[in-house]
């Protein structure tokens, strides 16, 4: 994504200027770079024993009364599962890439369930995940679902907590990334930092995220009857014409009443539409001001990774009041130029968590975001909204002034 008229503001990126309190410590990142703040708060908190940091949840989860995101405290979360389910998913997945769900005894903070589903959560992050490198299950990226099995259960609300992939040791730079893109009004994934144990093993320090639910949408959206898409890490924003089954595997639909053509009307339009009528309708399909928010912000944090990165990663929230759309942001892990370790863990499995905020994005492929999104690539080709987005990034960058 590079504006015709500006190319050096994608190397732009946001300075930070806030205290963050994550992993029960207040780390200063004072007034530098997104990159050199993002690592100094890596340096400070790699050298912080979990145990250690652990125990300043303790008291509030004895009382029940530690709300789950409260991201001033280190939260635990410890998953039990049988080991032959567990190796059974990993085959499974190996061989042909689904994520089977299977049963677990989750404890977040002191409560226990028993019944939950568990499942892997992730695309390139679990790229090289074998039999032999799955040995470090707290390593890896997991979706829990209390009701996946269990009819109505959940924790304080939440029924889907999100276990992060990360290729540093604290996932740091997302939690900063997600803090920073609430600041600029758009609906965000409150992350905490996690003490994660599985199976009574090691424990490890594990960001979690709410994970785009119908409890997040309400939250973060006012409109009851209003509906979400994620995209597919294998899919685009391409037109594959009228019928729904054409987008099983493009789309997959996460909130809302099925209903997929509000999402198809909409990538007709952004496809098919000629450049005339694209500029001057635009506005009447999708929150512009939101979507510029969005572009000027992924390129400030240095994500290489969002709507046309290597993993597609996007929702779309349609109002059905208004009848516009709006691109919801989603997986910040690779923010502030951090290189995507890959071998299936948090820092890639037996990759022992290689990798640092700061460091370049590797092997993206396919351009400097990645891939195509023909969204992306029209707007930026039309000299008024890139004069919008040119204007929003001076904006971003003008708030640690």
């Amino acid at each position: 994504m590079t504006p015709t008229s500006n190319t050096s503001t994608n190397n732009r990126r946001l300075p930070t200027c806030l205290a963050l309190g994550t992993a029960g410590l207040m780390v200063f990142t004072g007034c530098a770079t997104s990159s050199e703040a993002a690592t100094a708060a890596e340096t400070t908190t790699e050298s912080t024993d979990v145990a250690t940091i652990a125990t300043s949840s303790s008291t509030a989860s004895e009382t029940g009364e530690l709300d789950l995101f409260d991201s001033s405290v280190v939260h635990t979360i410890s998953v039990d599962f049988n080991q032959d389910d567990y190796d059974s998913m990993i085959d499974t997945f190996t061989a042909t890439g689904d994520k089977d769900w299977i049963s677990a005894t989750v404890t977040i903070d002191g409560t226990t369930y028993e019944n939950v589903g568990v499942r892997l959560k992730g695309n390139s992050s679990l790229f090289g995940l074998t039999a032999e490198t799955s040995d470090n299950p707290e390593d890896l990226p997991w979706l829990i679902r209390l009701n996946e099995f269990v009819d109505g259960e959940d924790h304080q609300d939440y029924e889907d907590i999100v276990i992060r992939s990360n290729s540093t040791e604290t996932a740091l730079n997302e939690a900063v990334a997600q803090e920073l893109l609430a600041l600029t009004g758009l609906a965000a994934q409150s992350p905490i930092a996690t003490a994660f144990t599985v199976n009574g093993g090691e424990t490890e320090l594990r960001l979690a995220v709410e994970n785009p639910d119908e409890e997040w949408y309400e939250d973060n959206f006012d409109d009851e009857d209003g509906l979400l898409y994620k995209a597919d890490s294998e899919g685009d924003y391409s037109y594959r014409g009228d019928d729904p089954v054409a987008y099983t595997d493009v789309f997959d639909q996460d909130v809302g009443d099925d209903d997929m053509t509000p999402l198809i009307d909409f990538l007709d339009f952004i496809n098919n539409s000629d450049d005339a009528t694209f500029a001057a309708e635009l506005g009447n399909e999708l929150d512009v001001e939101a979507f510029v928010t969005y572009l000027a912000f992924q390129d400030l944090i240095g994500n290489a990774d969002d709507i046309d990165g290597r993993g597609n990663n996007s929702y779309l929230q349609y109002d059905t009041t208004i009848e516009q759309f709006t691109v919801v942001s989603w997986d910040l892990n690779l923010a502030f130029d951090t290189a995507n370790v890959t071998g299936g863990g948090a820092g890639g499995a037996g990759a022992g968590g290689a990798g640092a905020a700061g460091d370049a994005v590797g092997g993206a492929g396919g351009g400097p975001r990645g891939q195509a999104n023909v969204l992306v690539d029209r707007f930026m080709a039309d000299a008024d909204f890139t004069a919008l987005y040119e204007t929003r990034t001076d904006e971003l960058g003008e708030l640690q002034r």
